[in-house]
């Protein structure tokens, strides 16, 4: 049952043409973005700034999450030529924090971790003063493969909880709350250079109760950046809202995560993983890495 939208979620009008201007601006060399794949509601705040995270490994999800618009299917092979369109964008669009994320990919042998390593090196390798954060999917475990991806020296890894693990069997089908647990603790204990971060969605059933168990669990795993915001239904063939949480609430609950010592916490409505991040890593990028 659809729940009437509430005031602080309706968005402003105007942008409309935000993803229109983009595409022309880059011409044929428009890459694949999660923003549009996932239906991201900021989408065209970001567009209209020149801002879009990159979404490799194809558009097709080996997994088929109740929360996600990603298609659900069997994906094509990793294409190397992802890379040319994402450093014309770079450079087109002159950007200085790269977000990178993908759909699970359990059909290859290493989740995708290989490609990860490709395009990260290839950013570095083209633009070396370029911070670059990836948002991966949990490898099915697997921490070599993760090590993959750390080898490849991003800035920042990402992996989402997404909610909490009562949810788990008909949110985040495929997944397990443990498993994503241990994911990110290894990225730590592995290289403590590399920020971690971990972003949950709220309003899908969860108690208030099991949300603060939750982030604590991830602070437990030593993630030093926790984003916390609003699931909203992006199709007809999504789970539905179970309860939209208030401004003031998200703002509580920022509180007693900064209490439990995260580095950084941004919660609110509109917050995604990736909305703003390149702003946040401006102003606080070198604290955040104590130099």
């Amino acid at each position: 049952m659809n729940k009437r939208l509430p005031e602080w979620l309706k968005l402003k009008k105007g942008k409309l043409g935000s993803t229109r201007n983009l595409v022309e601006k880059l011409d044929s060399h428009m890459p694949a973005t999660i923003c549009q794949e996932a239906r991201c509601p900021n989408r065209s705040e970001c567009f209209s700034k020149g801002l879009l995270t990159f979404m490799i490994l194809g558009v097709t999800c080996t997994r088929n999450c109740s929360f996600c618009s990603v298609t659900f299917g069997a994906p094509k092979p990793p294409d190397l030529n992802e890379l040319d369109d994402i450093l014309y964008t770079i450079d087109k669009l002159n950007i200085k924090f790269v977000v990178l994320t993908s759909p699970n990919r359990d059909d290859l042998k290493d989740g995708g971790a290989s490609h990860y390593h490709y395009i990260v090196t290839g950013i570095k390798k083209r633009f070396p003063n370029v911070k670059v954060e990836v948002l991966v999917p949990d490898f099915q475990g697997n921490i070599d493969d993760l090590k993959v991806v750390i080898d490849s020296r991003p800035d920042v890894i990402n992996h989402n909880m997404e909610t909490v693990p009562s949810l788990y069997s008909t949110v985040r089908k495929g997944s397990l709350y443990q498993r994503s647990l241990d994911l990110l603790k290894s990225v730590s204990e592995i290289d403590s250079t590399i920020l971690t971060k971990s972003g949950l969605m709220v309003g899908l059933g969860e108690s208030h109760s099991e949300l603060i168990t939750t982030i604590q669990d991830i602070k437990q795993q030593g993630v030093d950046i926790l984003t916390l915001g609003q699931y909203l239904k992006p199709d007809q063939n999504s789970i539905d809202v179970a309860e939209y949480y208030h401004p003031d609430t998200f703002k509580w609950f920022e509180q007693q995560a900064l209490q439990m010592g995260f580095r950084f916490v941004f919660a609110g409505p509109y917050v995604r993983s990736s909305y703003l991040a390149e702003h946040i890593f401006e102003d606080n990028f070198k604290e955040l890495c104590n130099v």
